[in-house]
This record gives structure tokens, C-alpha cells and sequence, in this order.
């Protein structure tokens, strides 16, 4: 039987915020840990107190994906998990980003992590066993005003994760999993300047959560694979009941404005006061 920490794992955007305690968790776990990142000094900062085993990865580039999966594969003696944890926010209506921006969002949320996707699952299904967790987010279950093209790049990654699961199965693959943990808003670098934004409100409606937490859940995954988990679970029922009732979401969009703006008052409080 192959223990639930058996391989590598590997953790892209892995130089801070949550990337960062995803991978101290799960090396509190037992797993051997490759932190990947766009910036390789800053990700090996990180990795030197956790096996000092890191190296640069920006998931846009399908090879250099494909070539990392091999590396971890080859010198741990299997690849046991990839995390796709490498994302990029970005606020504001969906017509006030220019071309470019909105490339840039969907080739790093959505398409690197397919392509970290398929570089573990070339891997995993030679194999026969493995799991891929893909960090997606609430947004990938509803529409956040402010948020749209981040939203989108979310939605696309949660279809095609739980695709290529069924897929999976459909080929005989019964030991190799992808899940997706999708979070409400984690206090990390990614919403520190986000405070005065009135494109981020929707990231302040629920629970702001500590990258820690999501990390401990994170590693509890690792160890039990479902196709989806909600952090908290009770964000979930809420945001799935407006994803069902679009005309209700809608017309809720001013309340989100006026909880969002109190989240953000609320948070910066505790800033402040820490």
C-alpha cells in the first residue's frame, strides 16, 4: 500500500503567503517537499528550513511543468502529490482590464495549473498512483463582483479538475485523484493593499482566513483526496445557493458591497491593532 506521504510533493507559488505554509505543513506531514516559485531566491529562502529542495518553476511553461514532475518523480521515487497553489488576483469590472491582463490572469490560474495538472498526471498514471490539489477558491463557485476575470480563470479550473477526474475513472485510473480546495479569502500578500479596493469586497464577506488554516486543511486532503472541499464549509452552502439563483445573487450585490466594506474596516482594525 502507498502511504499517504509516499513521494514527492510538489507546491507552485511556493515563496510565500499560502504557498509557503502549504508546503511547511506538509513537511510537517512527512512529505518531501519541491517549493517552486517564479523567483528562485526567494523560494529557496523558504525551502532551506524544510530540506532546502526548491527550484524555479513559472507554470506557464507547459515543458518546464512536465520537466519538474520528472525531477521530483525521479529523485523521491514517485510523485505522491502536485499542489497547484500559483495564482494572481486581480479587481475591478471585468471592462476595465486591457487584453493583456486578462491573458495573464487565465495563463496562471487557469492553464498553469492545467498544465501543472497534466505534467503530475504524465507521471502519476505511469505509476498508478498520485494526487493532484488544485487550490481554486469560492470564486470558482460563484460570480464575485470586482472579481469577475479572476472568478472566471477559478471556474475554469474547478470544471477542468473535476473533468479530468472523471476522465480518470472513465480510463481506469481508480488510484490516481484531483481535488479542490476552495477557500473564502486568506489574509496573505495577495489582499494586504486590498483594504481601500472596492473591487475586493467580495474577498471580505465571509471568514478571513490565516494562510495556516488553509494550509492544515491542505495536508488533511493530502491524506483523505475528495473532489471538493469548502473552507468553511458553511461559505459553501451560501455561495452554491446563489450560484443556483442568479437573479437573487444579483440582486444582493449592493449587501455584498456594504458586508465586503465593513469585512475590509474589520480587517484593517486587526492590523492595525496586531
Amino acid at each position: 500500500m502507498i502511504s499517504p506521504a509516499s513521494g514527492a510533493a510538489v507546491v507552485t507559488g511556493a515563496a510565500g503567503g499560502l504557498g509557503r505554509a502549504i508546503a511547511a505543513a506538509l513537511h510537517a506531514d512527512g512529505w518531501q517537499v519541491l517549493l517552486t516559485d517564479v523567483d528562485p531566491a526567494a523560494v529557496a529562502a523558504v525551502a532551506k528550513p524544510l530540506g532546502g529542495w526548491s527550484c524555479a518553476l513559472d507554470v506557464r511553461d507547459e515543458i518546464a511543468c512536465a520537466e519538474v514532475a520528472a525531477e521530483a518523480a525521479a529523485r523521491a521515487g514517485a510523485l505522491g502529490l502536485w499542489v497547484n497553489n500559483a495564482g494572481i488576483l486581480v479587481t475591478g469590472p471585468s471592462w476595465g482590464h486591457d487584453a493583456a491582463t486578462r491573458r495573464r490572469v487565465l495563463d496562471v490560474n487557469a492553464l498553469g495549473a492545467m498544465n501543472g495538472t497534466l505534467a503530475a498526471l504524465d507521471v502519476m498514471r505511469d505509476q498508478g498512483h498520485g494526487h493532484v490539489l488544485n487550490v481554486v477558491s469560492l470564486a470558482g463557485l460563484v460570480a464575485a463582483p470586482g472579481e469577475t476575470v479572476y472568478a472566471a480563470s477559478k471556474h475554469a479550473l474547478l470544471a477542468f479538475s473535476l473533468g479530468t477526474l472523471a476522465d480518470l475513472r472513465m480510463a481506469g485510473h481508480r488510484a490516481v485523484r484531483v481535488s479542490c480546495l476552495c477557500p473564502d479569502g486568506i489574509w496573505t500578500p495577495m489582499l494586504h493593499d486590498r483594504l481601500d479596493d472596492p473591487g475586493a469586497v467580495a474577498s471580505f464577506t465571509g471568514s478571513m482566513l490565516t494562510p495556516e488554516r488553509v494550509a492544515a486543511r491542505v495536508a488533511r486532503l493530502a491524506r483523505r483526496p475528495r473532489p471538493v472541499v469548502i473552507l468553511p464549509r458553511w461559505r459553501g452552502a451560501q455561495v452554491r445557493l446563489l450560484d443556483a439563483a442568479p437573479r437573487l445573487a444579483l440582486g444582493l450585490t449592493p449587501l455584498v458591497r456594504v458586508v465586503g466594506r465593513a469585512g475590509q474596516r474589520r480587517q484593517r482594525r486587526r492590523t492595525d491593532a496586531g
